[in-house]
């Protein structure tokens, strides 16, 4: 049987005075999302202040934290909440719908924009496109059982795929009509992964905080032949979603 001595417990003690109040706090709530269900309450920033004998300044930083690393919710009006667990999103070459309904979800997309655009360099040159050759750009709101993920942009070059704003509305979804009317499916993509924070605008379209993290991706996407087709500019909540890609040794 293993004991503690007095000097042991001595010096345990001596680490927990140092404690800062603020690691204590926030140790307290990552317990509580740990133990206890999606949707149970929070205590109030008031009690949590008294409780620990701290300012709602600090109080507050700890659920500010905790919030934009998706541990905790925050309803306008009601309170602080337990958060649903992260959504694993699998680095494969399929698309929002693909994956959504994979995970026996209901993926829906809201039309934000589809205009024609002449290209920018950096876009002209993710399509092998010259500058200023037009494009397609369609802007979706990407959601899961009704709850906002994603807001999504497109680019694909409006000389090769003539039509596409119509047939994109007849199938609903933009790889059945790139498929179905053109003969192009994606067969590889480079993908690029980094971090921001939620814009004004996008904050209000994703139904969260202006400066909470958010996970911006970037893809070029090929057909079979090797052709660049398609460059998607994406911005996921990052309270909502995390990335898992399996690797193997080269």
């Amino acid at each position: 049987m293993t004991t503690i001595s007095d000097d042991g417990r001595r010096a345990t003690a001596v680490v927990k005075a140092r404690e800062p109040k603020y690691y204590v706090l926030k140790t307290y709530l990552l317990d509580l999302t740990r133990t206890q269900p999606p949707g149970t309450p929070v205590p109030s920033e008031r009690i949590l202040a008294e409780d620990f004998s701290t300012s709602r300044t600090t109080v507050r930083q700890a659920l500010q934290e905790l919030v934009g690393e998706g541990r905790l919710q925050r309803l306008q009006g009601k309170g602080t909440f337990v958060a649903r667990p992260k959504i694993a999103q699998p680095l494969v070459l399929s698309s929002y719908t693909e994956d959504t309904r994979r995970r026996g979800a209901n993926p829906s997309s809201r039309l934000l924009a589809l205009t024609t655009e002449p290209a920018d360099d950096e876009i002209a040159e993710r399509l092998a496109l010259e500058p200023g050759a037009p494009l397609v750009r369609i802007e979706r709101l990407r959601l899961t059982d009704g709850e906002p993920m994603a807001v999504e942009q497109s680019r694909l070059s409006a000389d090769r795929f003539p039509g596409l704003e119509a047939y994109l509305e007849r199938y609903g979804s933009l790889y059945a009509a790139l498929r179905e009317e053109y003969g192009v499916e994606p067969v590889e993509a480079e993908e690029t992964i980094e971090t921001g924070t939620a814009s004004p605008i996008d904050a209000a379209l994703l139904g969260t905080e202006t400066g909470l993290p958010v996970l911006l991706l970037g893809r070029q996407t090929f057909d079979r032949d090797g052709r660049p087709f398609e460059y998607v500019r994406a911005i996921y909540r990052g309270d909502r979603f995390k990335l898992v890609a399996r690797l193997t040794r080269p």
